[in-house]
């Protein structure tokens, strides 16, 4: 009797210390795969972007002393990311667009913003840590014509000037908020109407030509940090030096978008960019400076 009640124990003792083991497996088994759908939300297509439309206005009538232009102005602009990731591999592509007018009393229409801009970008991943083997391609243009603020002669439209570069490199991408692209061996092309250089170059484009092929380094940078609650900055920064002409000379161009979000459909936004091209003035370089700001409707999705 002693001898059975003893194996009794002993199979319910070991009953218990298998079903706990299991038990154990089971909840082990069931963390993995937890961590893993939640590594996994991260894979796959991500998109998000934002539409917003800057107004502003001033009036004064003719009593007014002070001095002042009665203005009115609109600037719509458009910010769209839809990014790809595996395990190994991310695809990241980015549309910006943007229009804008102004109307002083007794002035014509003019422009204050035109460009379209497309930026993809492609990378392998290296080992395990933050760097890609990676591919590149920018393209950009505008929308609408340009007129010479003096002599109102047009020096610009669609597609001409346009810039194409793509090339090879390495990639650095801490998040979808920070990433550096060093690509050392890009091409650039820039496309202008015959028109424009029918006089003389237009846009780095020799006097006759369509296009300029040219060969360099390029680096890209993207930084978006939030400032405080509802205050954002994006940063974009390419830089391009050309193998083939002046080297030394780097172009640049530099974009700083502020968003101050009052609520989730009001903000008011700060636009900034600055450019530097010798090739865009072959008589005179100097460096291009863009600010728009104002309050506007917004709209994420």
């Amino acid at each position: 009797m002693k001898i059975f009640l003893l194996s009794l124990f002993m199979v319910l003792a070991l009953s218990n210390l298998y079903a706990q083991t299991n038990e154990k497996d089971g909840l082990d088994k069931v963390v993995k795969t937890a961590g893993k759908a939640i590594d996994t939300t991260k894979l796959g297509w991500k998109r998000s972007g934002n539409v917003v439309f800057l107004f502003n206005q001033s009036s004064f009538n003719n009593a007014w002393l002070g001095g002042g232009t009665s203005s009115i102005a609109g600037n719509l602009g458009i910010n769209y990311d839809f990014n790809y990731s595996t395990k190994t591999t991310i695809w990241d592509n980015k549309i910006i667009a943007a229009y804008g007018l102004t109307k002083l009393k007794n002035q014509d229409i003019t422009k204050t913003e035109d460009r379209i801009e497309f930026i993809s970008l492609f990378g392998k991943k290296i080992g395990s840590g933050n760097w890609y083997y990676s591919g590149f391609l920018n393209f950009k243009t505008q929308m609408d014509t340009g007129l010479e603020p003096t002599t109102k002669t047009k020096i610009s439209h669609f597609f001409s000037p346009a810039y194409l570069q793509v090339g090879p490199g390495l990639l650095w991408k801490k998040s979808d908020n920070l990433k550096v692209n060093i690509a050392p061996a890009t091409s650039r092309m820039i496309f202008v109407h015959k028109h424009f250089t029918e006089s003389g170059p237009s846009f780095g484009v020799e006097k006759g030509e369509t296009s300029r092929f040219e060969f360099g380094a390029a680096l890209n940078v993207y930084y978006k940090l939030n400032l405080m609650d509802n205050v954002s900055m994006e940063n974009i920064l390419n830089l391009y030096s050309n193998y083939l002409d002046n080297p030394q000379n780097v172009d640049v161009d530099y974009q700083m978008n502020l968003v101050m979000k009052v609520n989730k459909y009001i903000s008011a936004n700060i636009a900034f960019q600055a450019i530097y091209d010798d090739n865009a003035n072959p008589v005179k370089s100097e460096v291009q400076i863009r600010e728009v700001f104002g309050l506007g409707v917004n709209y994420t999705f």
